[in-house]
């Protein structure tokens, strides 16, 4: 290769980032109108179009490079001095952590995954951690109650880009007094004062107020969710200001937030502060940096790797007909591998797999289903894998192992936010806990289907229990849309003998899901049964499926909330309008 050629190559891969956060950040920026036009379906079509851009621009990238190396072979030297001119590119530049990310997404789409060692990708960042140059336009702006808060919050919301008129904006300033004065105590409000982020965040059918509370006692979360009426009216559904309250909005379970970042690394550091429980890795995946996310989820892995003696082990729970799931004891992760034979009753194929995970990676996951990073050719240590486990692989995924001796290369896997399943946490607990799994539950059900997914199995081994007690699906291999589904009654029995024979009366189709059906597997343990049938009964009649259905098909979209109906000031303080849009 003649000399220079590396340079070239190097500014070639940056400016290849450059256009692809550009078209980020334009996307991003139509937030506000589609919010403020209730264009809900160009909500969820502008969702999925960013998560593509990604790998578009990465293929735009490889197909440059090969025609600037006429697709001649670069040997290892070569690729080291690219990686040294990209290095030296970086220092002044504002996205430097994720343009690293970008390099190495390059790299892996030329090479298939291989050779990832980390003197040709930034396995870690080649910058100072957390390093910042000087912010152009700070971040948040400072509010203090120099005259009450009734005037503080005024400002605030008066302060707002939005451009539609306010129901009652006099009301809702009433309503977070009240709530703040219950949360903190009258006295206490004084000497608090909030910090409110310039850029709202954009999820669902909400504009989220981001800001935090500084009190006498430390700072808390500040969160407003403002929605609009069907009549174009604004209006705060209610305020948040626990940690536990903010880690679910920003959780691993829900759609990524629409926020203009042209500096995310400085987003992510002012955010760390409201939510303490956060990863780097779950603040980046939260705006929107899904594939940086994936780069920071990896050396969070390594971290702890390098820092236990841990061996992997199968993880707990009924062991699945699809999918291999691993972990590490201590490690809030689990580790899954498409098996290379499927339990005879899944008719299904490995690409099918594969795109339902796609899908649930596209789709609004309304907080009940977990956020996946797929990874290709991931290598681990046999001395960390336990014996048993080692067996197993061998056993259900021969064809995706591949051994070096002391390590063997995994072709391909999904990491996913380790939960307790839901069958297990039956199990495990009794009276209000039960009631409350089981409430969950249904309600995870219930919002899954009015966004359109069908779970498919919905055993209760499939759904686990986050930290804060949310039960979330994470098993894919059945997913579909609910308007693929024909959701029929069970027909009446022809005769007595028909209900005690091994087939059906009926006639059964592909697609074909009978309700009724749900009971016997949902409803055998007595301590369950009852509570089903009290909270969720609806869920075993075809007609309430279908009723969705309809809504789904007229082209509804359903309001989606982070937090319970009894924190809505609608609920807490009185109605707010009979027109709040559920379309």
């Amino acid at each position: 290769m003649p000399r220079g050629l590396e340079l070239l190559i190097a500014q070639t891969i940056l400016q290849g980032f450059d256009a692809q956060y550009g078209r980020f950040l334009e996307v991003t920026s139509g937030a506000q109108q589609r919010f403020e036009q209730a264009d809900w379906h160009a909500v969820q079509q502008a969702m999925k179009s960013r998560i593509h851009l990604y790998d578009h621009h990465v293929g735009l990238v490889v197909e440059q490079l090969r025609c600037i190396t006429d697709g001649k072979s670069t040997d290892a030297n070569f690729l080291l001095r690219v990686k040294e001119h990209y290095t030296r590119l970086l220092p002044d530049y504002p996205r430097f952590e994720i343009a690293e990310s970008f390099f190495n997404s390059v790299y892996c789409r030329l090479f298939d995954h291989r050779s990832l060692t980390p003197e040709r990708l930034f396995i870690f960042s080649s910058q100072p951690e957390r390093r910042f140059r000087t912010i152009p336009r700070p971040l948040a702006k400072d509010f203090f109650p120099d005259h009450g808060w009734e005037p503080l919050l005024m400002r605030i919301l008066s302060d707002l880009p939005l451009r539609l008129p306010w129901l009652n904006k006099r009301r809702d300033i009433r309503y977070i007094i009240a709530y703040l004065a219950e949360a903190l105590g009258e006295d206490a409000l004084p000497r608090c004062h909030v910090q409110v982020a310039n850029e709202l965040f954009y999820r669902n059918k909400a504009a989220w107020l981001v800001g935090k509370l500084t009190t006498p006692d430390g700072t808390l979360p500040f969160l407003l969710p403002i929605h609009r009426t069907d009549e174009g009216e604004l209006f705060v559904d209610t305020c948040l200001t626990t940690t536990a309250e903010a880690s679910i909005v920003f959780g691993f379970a829900r759609s990524y937030f629409m926020v203009y970042a042209p500096l995310p690394a400085a987003l992510v550091e002012w955010l760390r502060e409201i939510l303490p429980g956060k990863t780097t890795a779950e603040l980046y995946m939260a705006i929107g940096c899904q594939k940086h996310a994936k780069t920071e989820s990896y050396r969070e892995y390594l971290c702890y790797l390098a820092e236990s003696d841990e061996k992997f082990i199968e993880a707990p729970g009924i062991r699945g007909m699809v999918m291999l799931v691993f972990t590490l004891p201590g490690f809030d992760r689990v580790f899954k591998i498409i098996k290379d034979k499927f339990a005879p009753q899944k008719e299904m194929s490995a690409a099918h797999v594969r795109a339902c995970y796609q899908l649930v990676k596209e789709h609004d996951r309304v907080g009940r289903m977990a956020d996946t990073q797929e990874f290709e050719n991931f290598v681990l240590d046999k001395r960390q894998i336990d014996p048993a486990l080692m067996a197993l692989l061998r056993q259900e995924a021969p064809e995706k192992i591949t051994d070096l001796g002391e390590q063997i290369v995994i072709r391909h896997l999904y990491i996913e936010r380790r939960m307790v399943p839901l069958n297990i946490w039956l199990e495990q607990v009794e009276g209000q806990q039960l009631r409350d799994a089981i409430e969950e539950y249904g309600n995870a059900i219930r919002q899954l289907a009015a966004a359109n997914i069908f779970p498919g199995d919905m055993l209760f081994k499939n759904f686990g229990v986050t930290r804060h007690g949310r039960v979330v699906f994470y098993d894919y291999d059945e997913i579909c849309y609910m308007t693929e589904v024909n959701f029929r009654d069970i027909p009446p029995a022809r005769y007595p003998e028909d209900e005690l024979a091994s087939e059906p009366w009926y006639s059964v189709s592909p697609g074909d899901v009978f309700p009724e059906e749900f009971r016997h597997w949902l409803c055998a343990d007595p301590r369950i049964g009852p509570l089903f049938e009290e909270m969720h009964a609806d869920l075993f009649r075809a007609d309430y499926w279908r009723a969705l259905q309809t809504r789904i098909k007229e082209g509804h979209v359903e309001d989606v909330y982070a937090y319970r109906r009894r924190q809505r000031f609608s609920v807490r303080y009185g109605a707010i309008s009979s027109t709040v849009n559920s379309s």
